[in-house]
This record gives C-alpha cells, sequence and structure tokens, in this order.
C-alpha cells in the first residue's frame, strides 16, 4: 500500500471524527452557550485528554513503535509480542494507581492544575471536580487504546485505530440529542455529557482489542516486572510524551491561565475546535503513519527512501495546512458565525472566539509541521531532543500568555500558543538540517515557496469575495444565506488555490500522489 493510501486512511477515519466533532460541538454551543457549565466541561475533559493526546500521540506513537518494530525486526511476533504484553501490564498497573489518585484528589487537582480560576466561584468549582471525577477514567481507557493503537500501526492496519475517535463524537452527539429533545436544564446536562465520554473510552477500547485479535495479535495480562525492554521505554516515553504533546501541552497552559476570567475556557475551546479540522485530518494522518514507515525505512538502513518519506510528508503538509491558515485568518468570523451562532451562543461569543481563531489559524501549518519534524527523531530513538525543544516552546508560551492575556484575553493566549508553535517547528527543522538527517530537495522547497505564493492570492481574493457576500454573511442574514455565501466563499477559494498550485508549478494532484507511491508496502 502507498504512502499517501495510508495517509487517507487515518485522513478520511479522522475527518469523520472532526466532522462529527463539529456537529457536537454545535449542539454544545447551542445548548451551553460560554456559560460555566461548558467552561467546567471543558476545563474537566481537557485533563484526562490531555495525558490522552500525550500517551497517543506522543509516548507511544514515539517511542513504542520503533521499540515493537525492532522486537518484529528481531525476534519475530513471539517477541514482539512478548514485549507489548510486559508494557501492557506495567501501563495496567500504573493507570490504576493514577486514576485512583485523581479519583481521591479531584478537588486538589481543579484549584492546582485543571482550573486554579474557578476557585472564586465554588458551584463551578464543585461542578468541575465532579466532571473530572466522572471522566477521568476515560484517561485509562484510551492510554490502552493507543498502546494497542501502536501495536496496530507498527502492523500497517491503521484503519480500526483512525475510526475508534469517531466513536468519542457518535456517543456524545447522541447524548447532547436526548437532551435537548427532553428538554433537560443546562445543569443537568453536564454530567450526563460526563458519562458520555466515560462511556465512549469503553467502547473504544473494546473496538480496539477485537482489531487487535482479528489482526492475529491478541495480547495477555502478564504480571507486571521491570524488563529491560519496559525499562528502555520508560527511557523514551517520557520525554516523547511532552514533545509529541506539546500542543495539547501549551493549550491547557492557556486554559489554566484562561480560567481567571468567566467563559474563556469554552471560548478557546470553541476556537480550538475550528483549527482542529485542517489539524486533525493532515497533522495527525502524518504523524501516526510517518514514524512507523520511516522508522522501517531507516532499520533496513534504507536511508534514500526515509529522505523520500519526510520530503513528500512536508509537501503533503504544506499544500493542505497553508491555503486552510490563510482562508481561517482572512474570515474566521462567518465561519464561527455559521458553525456555532445559534441558541446560548450570542454574536459577542463569536467576535471573541473569531479574534482566537484568527490567530491560532496562523499556527496550523507550525502544529502540523511540528508533526512532520518530529519523527525524523523519534525514528531514530531519540526522545530527548525534541522533549528539549518543547521545553522551550512551552517557556515562550507561558511567558508570551501571561503577557499578552492581560491586554487581548483570548487572543492573546491564542497567539501566545501560535509563536509557541513556530519556534518548536523552526528548532526542530534546524536540529535535523544540523545534523544532516533532513535533507532537503531544491525542488521541495521551491514548491514550498510556490504554495506560500498561492495561499496568499487566495486569501486576498477571499478579502475581496467578503466585501461582495458581506450582505448575505451579516447575523441578521438567516442561516440559509449564511451558510450559502460561506460555502460559496470556501469553494471559490479552494478552486482559485488548486488552479494557481497547477498553473504556479508548486503542486499537481496527480504528481503529489504518484511521488507519494512506495513499493514494497502492504
Amino acid at each position: 500500500m502507498s504512502l499517501v493510501r495510508h495517509f487517507l486512511t487515518v485522513g478520511s477515519n479522522t475527518m469523520a471524527s472532526r466532522v462529527l466533532g463539529f456537529v457536537r460541538e454545535v449542539l454544545i454551543a447551542a445548548t451551553l452557550g460560554a456559560g460555566p457549565v461548558a467552561d467546567a466541561f471543558y476545563a474537566a475533559f481537557r485533563f484526562p485528554n490531555l495525558f490522552r493526546r500525550l500517551f497517543a500521540e506522543g509516548a507511544f506513537n514515539s517511542a513504542f513503535i520503533p521499540l515493537f518494530s525492532r522486537a518484529l525486526e528481531e525476534d519475530g511476533e513471539a517477541g514482539a509480542r512478548r514485549f507489548a504484553e510486559e508494557v501492557l501490564a506495567a501501563l495496567f498497573v500504573v493507570l490504576i494507581i493514577f486514576t485512583a489518585l485523581v479519583e481521591l484528589a479531584a478537588p486538589f487537582f481543579v484549584a492546582t492544575i485543571i482550573a486554579p480560576g474557578f476557585a472564586g466561584d465554588p458551584a463551578k468549582f464543585d461542578l468541575t471536580a465532579l466532571l473530572a471525577r466522572i471522566m477521568f477514567p476515560y484517561l485509562a481507557c484510551m492510554s490502552l487504546v493507543a498502546m494497542l493503537s501502536g501495536v496496530l500501526n507498527a502492523l500497517h492496519r491503521y484503519f480500526a485505530a483512525a475510526f475508534a475517535p469517531v466513536l468519542l463524537n457518535i456517543i456524545l452527539i447522541a447524548v447532547l440529542g436526548a437532551a435537548i429533545v427532553r428538554d433537560l436544564p443546562v445543569d443537568a446536562i453536564g454530567p450526563l455529557m460526563a458519562w458520555g465520554v466515560f462511556t465512549a473510552g469503553l467502547a473504544q477500547l473494546l473496538l480496539l482489542a477485537v482489531a487487535v485479535r482479528k489482526a492475529g495479535f491478541p495480547l495477555k495480562l502478564r504480571r507486571p516486572r521491570m524488563t529491560p525492554a519496559v525499562k528502555r521505554l520508560l527511557v523514551l516515553a517520557g520525554p516523547a510524551a511532552l514533545a509529541g504533546g506539546i500542543t495539547q501541552i501549551n493549550l491547557f497552559i492557556g486554559q489554566i491561565i484562561a480560567s481567571q476570567k468567566a467563559g474563556a475556557i469554552a471560548v478557546l475551546q470553541y476556537a480550538d475546535r475550528v483549527y482542529q479540522l485542517p489539524l486533525g485530518v493532515v497533522g495527525i494522518a502524518i504523524g501516526v503513519v510517518l514514524l512507523p514507515e520511516l522508522s522501517r525505512a531507516l532499520k533496513a538502513g534504507n536511508h534514500g527512501e526515509g529522505a523520500h518519506l519526510q520530503n513528500r510528508s512536508l509537501e503533503f503538509a504544506l499544500f493542505l495546512t497553508l491555503p486552510a491558515a490563510a482562508a481561517l485568518f482572512v474570515m474566521p468570523e462567518p465561519v464561527v458565525r455559521v458553525l456555532f451562532e445559534r441558541g446560548a451562543f450570542s454574536p459577542e461569543t463569536t467576535a471573541v472566539v473569531s479574534a482566537a481563531l484568527s490567530f491560532f489559524a496562523l499556527g496550523l501549518p507550525a502544529f502540523v509541521l511540528v508533526k512532520v519534524f518530529s519523527p525524523g527523531f523519534f525514528a531514530r530513538e531519540d526522545t530527548k531532543t525534541p522533549m528539549y525543544v518543547a521545553g522551550v516552546a512551552v517557556v515562550t508560551n507561558v511567558a508570551l500568555s501571561l503577557t499578552l492575556f492581560p491586554v487581548m484575553g483570548e487572543a492573546g493566549i491564542a497567539l501566545a500558543t501560535t509563536l509557541a508553535g513556530w519556534v518548536n517547528a523552526a528548532l526542530l527543522f534546524g536540529l535535523l538540517m544540523r545534523r544532516g538527517q533532513w535533507p532537503v530537495e531544491a525542488a521541495s522547497l521551491k514548491r514550498g515557496g510556490l504554495i506560500v505564493v498561492a495561499s496568499l492570492i487566495m486569501a486576498a481574493a477571499l478579502y475581496g469575495g467578503l466585501s461582495v457576500v458581506g450582505a448575505a454573511l451579516r447575523p441578521d442574514a438567516g442561516f440559509i444565506a449564511q451558510a450559502g455565501a460561506l460555502g460559496l466563499l470556501v469553494a471559490g477559494g479552494a478552486a482559485l488555490y488548486f488552479a494557481l498550485a497547477h498553473l504556479l508549478g508548486a503542486a499537481d494532484v496527480k504528481a503529489i500522489f504518484a511521488m507519494m507511491q512506495r513499493s514494497g508496502g502492504k
């Protein structure tokens, strides 16, 4: 199977998850708006979700897969299964202890880590602690899901792991739909959503357990032991978790700072949801697929193929994220209005969410490029370098957030996150170049520059188009008119961009897919 087909397998499932995620957020926006229940839910959910991202996109996609691939190569399936079962046993024990700790001390975590600013609002504080207790077992389920996903990805079976997140959105949409039909009070919806998250974790774990068994790789729960293989994983996983989850860490830091202002956490979540669509579809697809493919190439000593994979992934990322970033920066308000402005979501909320989204949009290419550059280190079992770089990015984010939030509000936190993302991407790329681990092709640099030009021309056209269809995008124009005008702008912008990319020689869709074909894969 070609590299691009792997990207499309993961990307299409991620697209389905993100689209359903939009439906979920639209329902939440309509029922909860940016009120205290929305603040409490998003704050409580961000905590286990942070650790999920650290495990799923950090430790196990960055440390487990290269070691598991090596075990497969050197010790065969029996050795790889033994390694996976040793990791499973150790992980299971750690998760039980950690979950029990949070369940017992939820108020402490809310007051110190999750949302310190809620201390002045006892009702919101207590609700956040309750929701955290209900949802935190989701972390245990998703950490085990992350490990099983690592096994499947290393075996080049991407579908089940990519589909699993869809279940979360399906279950939450069902919960919200039932709440709306029954006209439940807002205070009752938060706990119901928390139980929905918990149920979704169990459903995803069951799906992945069945998928691993069907792949002919069933795992048994052993007695936990600190074997050399587990020790090696721990050495690699800690730094990998921090480096791989840097965007989520920065968002979590932003949440802590934003908790000082009522409604700010919900505002950042809604803005985050919009730009997560292109980030998820492109960034996660590249991050999930590139690491095992690059690891296999380097383990086989095929450095030419490794360079090919890296450069094609870079082009793929730039080709899709730069125009998305330009469009979201130019017209954030119509996007937010069409997606969210109804029910409890007011025009005033649209304005502040749009301001945050415009700055997040500028960071979108950087967030995806981190996913492109990080495998260059992880595939060589170097997780410390990305960790140190992530540390620099975190310090940058904290300093800028504390400086900008009092002046710019939620938009300041979004800008700080974006600038930290670009610092992270630039340092990773610079180090790869310096070490000779990223042989950049001149053709790739040329195409990248032309993609920038095509994106800027498209952005200018969209800006002009806003004045043409401006009347249809006003708040009083009605949803049908707004959605139609926005759809016309998006379709026109996309058509213009693809035409420009082709005419300028920035990219050709058929050429991109052809370049990313690889032989010998499944």
